[in-house]
């Protein structure tokens, strides 16, 4: 099973690594699984968990649109 880092993740989910971690630290989003790696703990995410979260972004209430909604927009904008 192929896993991704949190700044992947990030990038997939078209927001900043750093506010994926916030998340994280909020309970806003679960944490996936984490293993320690030269001291520094790193979280492993697959794509069920990264999907997951996806669906759980627009939920979160801090006002923020995130690329993939801006995105998902600006394509039925177009489309219409």
């Amino acid at each position: 099973m192929e896993t991704f880092s949190t700044r992947q993740t990030a990038k997939m989910l078209g927001i900043g690594s750093s506010t994926l971690a916030r998340y994280i630290a909020a309970s806003k989003i679960p944490a996936p699984k984490a293993v320690q790696v030269g001291g520094m703990t790193v979280h492993l995410w697959t794509s069920r968990e990264i999907e997951r979260v996806r669906k759980l972004l627009p939920k979160i209430e801090d006002g923020r649109t995130t690329r993939h909604q801006k995105q998902a927009r600006k394509s039925t904008k177009t489309a219409s």
